[in-house]
C-alpha cells in the first residue's frame, strides 16, 4: 500500500509539472503565416503601353510619369512577387480596349492576365459591354459565335475566376458565375469575393444584360461571406468594382479620397471581411476605414490601364485562420517604364500587334485640322458633332430625323499629326476604333417633341452633366442658373421649333435607347428600329465626306 502511494504521488507530481511547463507556451504568441497579394483594376485590354494623360501617373514624388504597358505590368509583378503570393484584380479588365485586344474580343488581355498570375477578379460593368452570355465564353471557353476563333485557334477560356456575387439571373435567383472563391497559401485558406457597381444598369447596354438582376453590394458580399465562414474560411478579401474620386494630383499612397459609394461598401461590408480592394473610378489610394465592429480594415484601388500595381500585405493566425488586421500594409506601385520589360510577354503583345496592323492602318478617310473632346462653355464638342451627324447619316434610311449622342461614349481625340506612316490629317481604321470602341448598336426611336424636351432636361443629375451632342440640325439652349429640370429652352430641328405634340425620328446608339447615363426617357420611345453598328457608321461618313473639318460648335447655346 506504501508503494502504491508513492507510486501516485509522483505521477501527480509530474502532472502537475507537466501543466506548469505548459503555461509559457500558451501564453506565446499564435503562429502567423504571410500572405502577399497584388491588385490590378480597370486594365481595359491596353496591351501597349497607353498614350497621352492615359499613359502617365502620379509617383510616390508628385510627379507625373510614363506608365503602363503589359510587358512592364509582367515585369514589375515578377521584382514584387514574393513565395507566398496571390495576385487578383477588380474588373474591368476587358471592354473599351485597344483595337489590339477588342478586335479578338478581349481574349489577348485575358490571356496575358492569366499568363502573369491572376486567379481572381470580381467583374466590371465593361465586361457586360458584349452581353453577360459572351462574358460567359471569356470565362469558360469556346469561338465567339459570329466571329468565330481567333488566330490563336480555339478560345480555352480565363486561368482565373471572374466573381460576381451580386449578379444574378433574375428568374432562377442564380449568380451568373462564382460569388466567391478560395486560395490556399502559405498552408492557410483565403477567400475571395466579387462584386460589381449596383448602378451597371444604367452604364452598359440594356439587351446585354436582360434577365439579370443585380443587387446591392454590400448584401451581396455577406451573403458571400457567410457561406466562406460556414466553410471554414476567416481571412476574407472583397474585390469590388465601384470606388472613390480622389483630390487632383493624389500620390499612390495618399488617402485623398471623397467618401462616396466605395467607401460606403468600404465600411459597411461584413466584418468577417478583412480588406476592400476597389477599382472603376480610375483613381490610386491606399485608405484605412473601420468596418462594423469598430476594427481597421484596408481599402485601395490601383488607378487603370495597368498603370499602379497595388501590394497587400498581411499575416494569417494559424490557429484561428483570420487576418491579424494590425498587420495589414497596403502599398500602390507606379508601374514605371524605366525597368526592363518582360521578354515573354513583349514577344506575345508584338505578336498581337503584328496580326491586327492590317485592320487598324487601313486609311478610312482624312480631317483638316484636330476633331477633339474639348467642349465649348455650354458643353459642345466637335468630334461628338461630327459623330452625331455620321449616326444621322447612318440612321437616315430608317427614318432618322435628328440624332444625339452621348459625350462618354466619344473615347478619344482624333489628331491632325501623323501617328505613323499614314500622313498628317489621314485618320485609321484603329484611330476611329479608339474614338468608338463599344460597337454598340445604332437605333432609331420616335419621340414626341415633349419627350425630347424631358430627355434634354436630363442631361443634369446627382452624378454631373452629361450634354448630349447634337446633330447639325438640332439646336437648344441651356441655362445653368435654372434649377434642374427647366434648364433646356429654344429646341429647334432643322430651324423650326419643335412641337411638343409631334413625333419625330430621334437616332442614338443602343446604350442610350436603353436609358443609359441616366436618360430614361428613351425607354419611352416608341416604334424602334435598329441599324449598323456605331463604328461602321462612322468609318461609312467618313468615306462619303472624304475629307471632314472641324464644325463651329453654335449648335448649343448657353445662357
Amino acid at each position: 500500500m506504501t508503494r502504491r502511494r508513492t507510486i501516485l504521488a509522483c505521477a501527480t507530481a509530474g502532472l502537475t509539472v507537466v501543466g506548469l511547463a505548459a503555461q509559457p507556451a500558451a501564453a506565446r504568441p499564435a503562429p502567423t503565416a504571410s500572405v502577399r497579394l497584388l491588385a490590378l483594376n480597370d486594365f481595359h485590354g491596353n496591351l501597349e503601353p497607353p498614350t497621352g494623360s492615359s499613359g502617365t501617373a502620379i509617383d510616390e514624388t508628385g510627379a507625373s510619369v510614363p506608365a503602363g504597358g503589359a510587358a512592364y505590368v509582367a515585369a514589375h509583378l515578377k521584382r514584387l512577387a514574393g513565395r507566398h503570393t496571390l495576385t487578383v484584380a477588380q474588373g474591368d479588365l476587358i471592354g473599351a480596349s485597344p483595337l489590339i485586344s477588342a478586335a479578338y474580343h478581349d481574349e489577348p488581355s485575358v490571356q496575358f492576365l492569366g499568363d502573369v498570375g491572376v486567379t481572381a477578379s470580381a467583374v466590371g460593368n465593361h465586361e457586360f459591354d458584349e452581353g453577360y452570355r459572351e462574358l460567359q465564353r471569356i470565362q469558360n471557353g469556346g469561338c465567339h459565335p459570329t466571329d468565330g476563333c481567333s488566330p490563336a485557334g480555339r478560345w480555352r477560356g480565363a486561368k482565373f475566376d471572374y466573381l460576381a456575387a451580386n449578379v444574378l439571373l433574375e428568374k432562377r435567383n442564380k449568380p451568373i458565375l462564382k460569388p466567391w472563391t478560395i486560395r490556399r497559401v502559405n498552408g492557410v485558406k483565403v477567400g475571395f469575393i466579387g462584386v460589381v457597381t449596383k448602378t451597371t444598369p444604367n452604364i452598359v447596354t440594356a439587351d446585354g444584360i436582360k434577365g439579370l438582376r443585380f443587387d446591392d453590394e454590400v448584401a451581396a458580399a455577406n451573403r458571400a461571406a457567410r457561406e466562406l465562414k460556414r466553410r471554414g474560411v476567416r481571412a476574407m478579401v472583397l474585390l469590388v468594382h465601384e470606388g472613390d474620386s480622389v483630390k487632383a494630383g493624389s500620390r499612390p499612397d495618399e488617402c485623398g479620397t471623397v467618401p462616396g459609394a466605395g467607401t460606403r461598401i468600404a465600411k459597411d461590408a461584413d466584418p468577417e471581411i478583412d480588406a476592400v480592394l476597389s477599382g472603376h473610378t480610375h483613381q490610386q489610394y491606399v485608405c484605412s476605414v473601420q468596418d462594423p465592429k469598430g476594427q481597421p480594415r484596408l481599402y485601395s484601388s490601383g488607378s487603370s490601364f495597368g498603370r499602379v500595381i497595388t501590394q497587400v500585405d498581411f499575416q494569417v493566425n494559424k490557429r484561428t485562420g483570420d487576418v491579424v488586421r494590425s498587420s495589414l500594409k497596403g502599398d500602390n506601385h507606379v508601374v514605371t517604364r524605366d525597368v526592363p520589360p518582360d521578354p515573354a510577354t513583349a514577344k506575345f503583345v508584338q505578336t498581337w500587334k503584328d496580326r491586327v496592323s492590317a485592320i487598324a492602318d487601313k486609311p478610312i478617310g482624312k480631317i483638316t485640322a484636330d476633331l477633339t473632346r474639348a467642349p465649348s462653355p455650354a458643353g459642345e464638342t466637335a468630334l461628338g458633332d461630327v459623330i452625331a451627324d455620321a449616326q444621322l447619316a447612318s440612321m437616315k434610311a430608317k427614318g432618322a430625323q435628328v440624332a444625339v449622342m452621348n459625350p462618354g461614349g466619344v473615347r478619344a481625340d482624333l489628331v491632325y499629326r501623323t501617328s505613323g506612316s499614314e500622313g498628317d490629317g489621314v485618320v485609321t481604321y484603329g484611330e476611329a476604333f479608339q474614338v468608338q470602341p463599344f460597337s454598340n448598336v445604332m437605333g432609331v426611336t420616335s419621340l414626341t417633341g415633349a419627350q425630347i424636351d424631358a430627355l434634354l432636361e436630363q442631361q443634369w443629375t446627382p452624378a454631373g452633366e452629361k450634354i448630349l451632342q447634337p446633330s447639325a440640325n438640332l439646336h437648344f439652349t441651356i441655362d445653368r442658373s435654372r434649377p434642374v429640370g427647366d434648364r433646356v429652352s429654344a429646341i429647334t430641328i432643322d430651324g423650326a421649333p419643335v412641337d411638343p405634340s409631334a413625333t419625330y425620328k430621334v437616332a442614338a446608339n443602343n446604350f442610350l435607347l436603353g436609358g443609359g447615363d441616366g436618360f430614361s426617357t428613351f425607354t419611352q420611345g416608341k416604334d424602334q428600329v435598329l441599324g449598323p453598328i456605331d463604328l461602321d457608321g462612322f468609318v461609312a461618313y467618313f468615306a462619303a465626306q472624304s475629307t471632314i473639318a472641324p464644325p463651329p460648335l453654335t449648335r448649343i447655346s448657353a445662357k
